[in-house]
């Protein structure tokens, strides 16, 4: 057995992915040294767990182990907390008090949400990485320490510094070795392992029988995003475990106890201030707008090549329709004679209209402007797509409108924004 499947049984790491292995075999290689270490990653993806690893592997193993979450310490007290105070350094410090660092001398601590820390803190931090001494909050005696620093982040320490709100001089202090732990999405092949080594374990805790799903079933789990990652995977399978009545669950099974998992996550664009939330109701019609753009578009794949194959049409080189090709829908006709209109603009849609009398060595007509009737078919008419975005936006609120009769709040909610955001741009495009 290799020693990467030695580690991942003992801490309990699931998992087969080359993401997951590189990170892990980073954090094995750099334990038995001193060196810092900064784990980045998404909420719940598990950095807590490699930070054991880095420590358990090092010649402090022995020693004490503390994992500190700094965006859970109120900033009045973080100081205390970390650096330790004296008797009457403030209101309500009624002893003497050892900090973290004072207290763990010649251990491991572990700063998760280290992105969270006052600056102030970052200061006293940066000292102890680069001399290890500090001051506890009061005192002016200088203490020394030697403690091992794993930090971790789920935001862009990057981003912070821009912003003024992480000091860059500690960064590079802490990033001295960087581990990247990767997100759940990043690594499909490895959550149908997690989600059944979860239901077995809740399958014992709760003395039922294990969940199990069928393949179509199994797809729906691997195909969602999974934003909150293993943290959010463990709670799906425990929810089931315990909500669901079948054991052997199908698709409309799973999605009956987990409906969430069939959401799709757009992407967050932040505005030019950083915010992510602004500006997002805006976006969310725009998405919604080139998704049904998406679908007219291939729709009109469709009856393009449904009229070819229907009235016989026989095109010579496929390579000038190619572009419009619907991969679940064309079926290529035989060769012969279909001609394009070499005078024909760019731009300009060239199909083919089949009268009574139709003559199939005729050069095809390009249909501009213009609506013709027989007795059996009737030509289209070709526009030029506006591309306007504020064009298609108004648009798809007067369509919302219409479908809701004028309330605005049915129309909002199907739109997917605020009512809120719906009355602003009604006023805005002088939709009353």
């Amino acid at each position: 057995m290799s020693e990467l499947q030695t580690i991942k049984q003992r801490f309990g790491i699931i998992g087969q992915s080359a993401l997951l292995d590189r990170a892990l075999s980073t954090a094995v290689r750099v334990a038995p040294t001193d060196l810092t270490v900064l784990l980045s990653g998404e909420s719940g993806v598990g950095k807590e767990v490699f930070s054991r690893v880095i420590h358990s592997l090092s010649a402090r193993k022995h020693n004490k182990f503390i994992a500190i979450n700094c965006g859970a310490i109120p900033e009045g007290t973080i100081n205390s907390e970390l650096f330790g105070h004296e008797k009457g350094s403030f209101t309500g410090a009624a002893n003497e008090r050892k900090g973290y660092f004072e207290a763990y001398d010649g251990g491991t601590i572990f700063l998760d949400e280290i992105g969270e820390m006052p600056l102030d803190t970052q200061s006293y931090l940066l000292r102890v990485l680069e001399n290890g001494e500090f001051i506890r909050v009061g005192s002016s005696t200088v203490l020394k320490t030697d403690v091992r620093i794993v930090a971790a982040t789920n935001v862009n320490l990057e981003e912070r510094i821009k912003k003024g709100k992480f000091r860059e001089d500690l960064f590079y202090r802490l990033n001295t070795v960087p581990i990247k732990v990767p997100a759940l999405r990043e690594r499909p092949e490895d959550i149908f392992l997690l989600f059944r080594k979860f239901v077995v374990d809740f399958s014992e805790k709760y003395r039922i029988q294990p969940i199990q799903l069928d393949e179509k079933a199994r797809r729906i789990l691997e195909n969602y995003a999974w934003p909150g990652n293993i943290r959010e995977l463990k709670n799906v399978a425990e929810q089931v475990s315990v909500l669901a009545e079948e054991r052997l669950l199908d698709a409309e099974s799973l999605l009956r106890v987990a409906p969430m998992i069939l959401q799709r996550h757009l992407p967050m664009i932040a505005d030019k201030n950083g915010s992510e939330g602004g500006g997002m109701q805006e976006r969310e019609i725009l998405y919604k707008l080139l998704f049904d753009m998406k679908g007219d578009l291939n729709d009109l794949k469709t009856l393009v090549f449904e009229l070819i194959r229907s009235n016989d049409l026989n095109v010579p080189d496929t390579q000038h329709l190619r572009v419009l090709q619907s991969p679940t829908t064309y079926a290529p006709a035989e060769p012969a004679a279909m001609h394009i209109a070499p005078e024909a603009p760019l731009g300009r849609a060239i199909v083919p209209v089949r009268e009574e009398s139709y003559d199939m060595s005729a050069p095809a007509v390009m249909l501009e402007h213009s609506r013709h009737h027989d007795d059996d078919y009737e030509s289209m008419e070709v526009l030029e797509e506006n591309l306007s975005l504020i064009e298609n936006e108004k648009e798809l609120i007067r369509k919302a409108l219409r479908k809701h009769a004028g309330r605005r709040k049915d129309a909002a909610q199907d739109l997917g924004i605020s009512e809120r955001t719906l009355y602003r741009k009604i006023k805005e495009y002088d939709m009353q």
